[in-house]
């Protein structure tokens, strides 16, 4: 546990940080990062996180209704969030100078959402016994680096200070890991049911789905065929299914 818990720290600080020495408006590379990330997300929430879901318990029908639920609940974070999640970051002129408090609105629900996904990387042998973590920690990983990189970008248009920007990534990187220590100690703690674990998964499932579905459909905008970003989007499944198979073999 203390791997992916450094792991999923520091690639938000380090996805926050590029921030600093790359330049939001040459970095064409930074659009293929995020079809990447979200078609190598789908491909381990179709294949990988789903599946075990379904598996866990014969309810399938409550278990599908919570995902739904995840879905749309990512959706109403969007709200606030402004997209950030799924590598969305909006620059306009002018925007310096606002209020200090404006980004805490992203911030709280990138964060939410960290929690959630942070959740998913615990569990507990209610899910599956034989569960293998390390598909799932890297697609984790992959998302949260442009979705810091795009929350950053957000934060430096409204915050001036560097020092207080950083604290604003420091929350955001510290929410997965978070999630991760809540959610096993409270199953280890005997805090909760199994059906408890068994909704929180489906929920943060739910998210997923939005989020990479919401980038692979949005790596071709008006429906308009780009052949790198398709072609990076195939390259992020192939990789997820690989995944999938090798931890099957090992």
């Amino acid at each position: 546990m203390i791997f992916n818990i450094v792991t999923l720290f520091f690639v938000a600080i380090a996805g926050g940080g590029l921030v600093v020495f790359l330049s939001k408006k040459s970095n064409s590379s930074f659009p293929l990062g995020v079809a990447f990330g979200g078609a190598y997300l789908f491909s381990i929430t179709i294949m990988h996180i789903l599946p075990e879901l379904f598996s866990a318990q014969n309810q399938h029908i409550k278990v599908g209704l919570y995902v739904l639920i995840g879905f749309f609940l990512q959706k109403v974070l969007e709200l606030f969030s402004s997209g950030v999640e799924h590598g969305h970051f909006h620059v306009h002129e002018g925007e310096h100078g606002h209020s200090v408090w404006s980004p805490l609105p992203i911030v709280i629900a990138l964060s939410i959402h960290a929690l959630l996904e942070g959740s998913l990387l615990a569990h507990p042998s209610t899910i599956q016994p034989n569960h293998n973590s390390t598909a799932l920690l890297f697609g984790i990983a992959v998302h949260k680096i442009p979705a810091a990189f795009a929350l950053m970008s957000v934060v430096t248009c409204y915050v001036s200070k560097k020092r207080t920007a950083l604290v604003y990534l420091l929350i955001f990187a510290l929410a997965s890991p978070l999630g991760l220590v809540l959610s096993d100690i409270t199953f280890e703690a005997g805090l909760f049911s199994s059906d408890v674990f068994i909704i929180l998964f489906a929920l943060a499932s739910g998210n997923f789905l939005h989020i990479s579905t919401t980038i692979v459909f949005e790596s071709s905008p008006g429906h308009k065929l780009n052949m790198k970003r398709f072609g990076v989007t195939i390259l992020g499944v192939l990789l997820g299914i690989l995944s999938e198979f090798l931890i099957e073999i090992f």
